[in-house]
């Protein structure tokens, strides 16, 4: 007899999946030897309208758990008053292939991503690090300011946003939330005084320059998913030892690292370590108080399936 699939709202997921544990988590999944396939695109033809993307992300560790994130970009999506990226995310049963529990995909992918910055900043930063910048106000400042704080002493948290007034609103959602904040008026001026720098946004063009980060800065690059995309120039890449979530991600997909590769600015070999190394212990990370690293996060299936397993134990 069949029977329904639980299913995980967002709502559940924002309460059950706290970052100490997530970030906890996805070291254990990048210590461990999972597979993850590369990930599929497939362009969705909509007639009157640009095409929809659909991307399938499955990862598995064999005999144990399977999962499959499937998410659509429809650009079209803007004038229906929808976000472009919708998702959902399927978790089956290793041994048996019988689906456990369907859920929503987009906060999923959120925290999951949040917590990937603060493990490779448990590596990456320095330990004594208190002043965090988050540079954009969409829907990964709130995450990522979370997932910092929850990993460190946060003394003082700044938000910069091209348009001051999301800033404004951003801020004053997570005053709300208890979480103290201030909006930074001057990008230059805050970051050169930045532990660490957190970047999600969509910028062409470079947000951070190299010549404004002090000795022991850690920058955080989330956003720029594209390689035409990008947030940090190349002075940034020359000054700092480099890190990313998945060399195979970052050096074809992210554009902070794509096109400083391209020009001939860094090679292959610049990237010291991945999130995987770093959680095997093959990288120590960071080396000393006054270098400067950088962490480049595209995403990878292995934080989805690390996510909804420890998602799973909490139902």
């Amino acid at each position: 007899m069949a029977t329904s699939i639980p299913f995980v709202s967002s709502d559940t997921l924002n309460a059950k999946l706290d970052y100490p544990s997530l970030i906890a988590a996805l070291k254990t999944a990048f210590a461990a030897d999972w597979t993850v396939p590369v990930r599929h695109h497939h362009a969705v033809p909509i007639p009157g309208e640009e095409d929809q993307t659909l991307l399938l992300m499955p990862a598995w560790e064999g005999g144990t758990s399977v999962g499959v994130k499937l998410v659509t970009i429809t650009p079209g999506n803007g004038a229906r008053n929808l976000p472009a990226v919708q998702g959902i995310y399927l978790l089956l049963d290793g041994a048996t292939g019988a689906p456990k529990v369907l859920m929503e995909g987009t906060t999923l992918t959120v925290r999951r991503t949040a917590a990937a910055s603060a493990l490779a900043a448990s590596y990456c930063a320095r330990k004594d690090a208190s002043l965090h910048l988050m540079v954009g106000a969409g829907a990964l400042a709130r995450p990522l300011i979370e997932a910092h704080r929850a990993a460190r002493s946060i003394a003082k948290t700044f938000l910069w946003a091209r348009k001051a007034e999301r800033a404004e609103a951003k801020a004053a959602e997570l005053q709300k939330a208890g979480i103290a904040i201030e909006v930074a008026r001057d990008l230059e001026a805050v970051a050169r005084q930045a532990d660490i720098i957190s970047c999600a946004t969509l910028s062409a063009e470079p947000l951070i320059r190299g010549a404004w980060l002090k000795p022991g800065a850690h920058l955080d690059l989330v956003g720029a998913y594209l390689p035409t995309l990008r947030e940090s120039d190349d002075e940034a890449v020359k000054r700092a030892t480099l890190f990313c979530d998945t060399r195979a991600g970052a050096l074809k997909e992210g554009g902070d690292l794509v096109q400083p590769l391209k020009a001939g600015v860094i090679k292959e070999s610049s990237i010291a370590a991945e999130l995987a190394d770093l959680s095997k212990g093959r990288h120590p990370g960071r080396k000393h108080d006054d270098e400067i690293t950088l962490f480049k996060s595209v995403g990878t299936a292995v934080e989805d399936l690390a996510a909804a397993k420890l998602m799973l134990e909490r139902m």
